[in-house]
This record gives C-alpha cells, structure tokens and sequence, in this order.
C-alpha cells in the first residue's frame, strides 16, 4: 500500500519539534491532501521534509494517537482515521495539541465567558457566591502550598458558568475541562519569560476581580473583568508561541 504524499516543500518553521509535525500533518488532514485511510509518509519521508528528527516525529504520532486522529498498525504504517461523530457540542478536548489550538480555544472562551461572568453577576444565589468563594479560596491556597492549581482554577470557571442560569455554558466549559487552562498543557508564563511568583499572583488577583463583581451584582465589570483575565492569557500564551517560533526558525 502506497503512502499518500505530503507537499514536498518545506512548511514555514513557526513552531518547533513535535508540535509543529503534529500541525503540519493535522492542516495536510485538513486540507484532504490526507484523507481517512490514507497511510501517512514514512518516518524518514516526514524527517527529510519537515527537517526534524525521528524522535520528533514519533512524538508527533504520539500525539496524534491519543487524539485519535491516526493509528498505527505495526509491520503495516500510521493511517488517518476517519474524524469521530461529533459528541454533543462537535469539539473534541483531545484535538487540543498544539499553541494554536490552545489559543483558538481562549478566544471561544472570551466569547462564552464574558457573558456569563454579567449573567452570573445578575443571577447568582447566595449559596453560588459563597461556592465561588470556596473555589477561589481554595485555588489560592493551592497556589500558596505549591499544590497543583488547575482543579480549584477550573471549578472557579465552571462555577461562574453554572451561577449564569445558562446550563450551556456550563456544558461547554465541562465538556472541555482542564482544556480550558492553558497551563494544564504547557508553562505559558515561564516561556513567555513571567515571573512565577507575580504571574500567580496577578492570576488570582484577576480572579479576585471576577468574584467581587459577581458578588456586587455588577454585570458590567464581571464581564470586563473576566474578558481582562483571559485576555492577558492569551498575551501570555501569544508571546509564548513567538519564543517558540523563533526556537523553531
């Protein structure tokens, strides 16, 4: 069985290793350069192409087996599989590979969760807000202990989500889960070359921010305060990717 070709020219090297295989592959997929059942090039075909070393590449496929977009079938080769049903929103949290998709996925959230944030501020209970505290509460102390932070930061998100009287957004961010914190998929802030101590300590005081205004009851600033949060994720997550661009030039 013959493999299906890739574009033989070099891609631009915008990213680095692994990640930029698994893009480069994902956009051929994209694309229908490579279709379901297509047998992907060879190591060394994807090697001589994208310049990179065969442990990058089986990283890559690695990657791209655990998000079912490819298997492998030893002594045969790599093969796309076919794209899964769509699931109840039609995104899946295991494409999420790459720097791109990361970033992708905090603009759906500044969308989504802005407005939440001003629903949860007009429709929140009493019994919501002193969850949020809890949440809020607890996230600090993780980060105070040196604990892992993404469990309390998620159940923060998803709370304001639920305290918006909007089941839809809550199903969103659910069904995405950790997904949804950049930093559950890569140290955004020490590439982006922040100071541990003072990125979390602007991280929570940006969550700080959120739940006062929710507990005011101030659309407004809830929605401003939640849009400057994640925005400032996304800066983080912008120069973040430029470092790893420029590794990868």
């Amino acid at each position: 069985m013959n493999s299906a070709p890739l574009p033989s020219a070099p891609p631009k090297k915008h990213r680095n290793l692994a990640q930029g295989v698994v893009a480069y592959i994902a956009d051929s997929i994209r694309d229908g350069a490579l279709e379901p059942g297509d047998k992907l090039p060879t190591e060394s075909e994807i090697m001589r192409i994208l310049g990179v070393s065969r442990t990058v590449v089986r990283e890559a496929i690695s990657h791209m087996q655990a998000a079912n977009m490819v298997e492998t079938r030893h002594g045969i080769g790599t093969f796309v599989l076919q794209p899964q049903p769509a699931n109840t929103l039609g995104i899946d949290p295991n494409t999420v590979v790459t720097v791109r998709d990361v970033l992708a996925l905090l603009e759906l959230r500044i969308s989504l969760e802005t407005e939440a944030a001003g629903l949860a501020a007009i429709r929140r209970s009493d019994a919501q807000l002193q969850q949020l505290r809890h949440a809020l509460d607890s996230f600090q102390a993780s980060v105070r202990s040196g604990a892992e932070t993404v469990p309390s930061d998620l159940q923060f998100h998803l709370l304001v989500a639920q305290a918006s009287g909007n089941r839809y957004f809550h199903d969103i961010l659910s069904h995405l889960g950790t997904n949804i914190i950049p930093r559950s998929r890569l140290n955004s802030a020490k590439l982006a070359k922040d100071d541990p101590k003072f990125y979390m300590d602007r991280v929570i005081n940006e969550h700080e921010d959120i739940y006062n205004a929710i507990a005011r009851q101030d659309p407004e600033a809830a929605r401003a305060a939640i849009r400057t949060h994640l925005s400032n994720s996304r800066e983080r997550l912008r120069r973040a990717q430029e470092i790893i661009e420029g590794a990868g030039a």
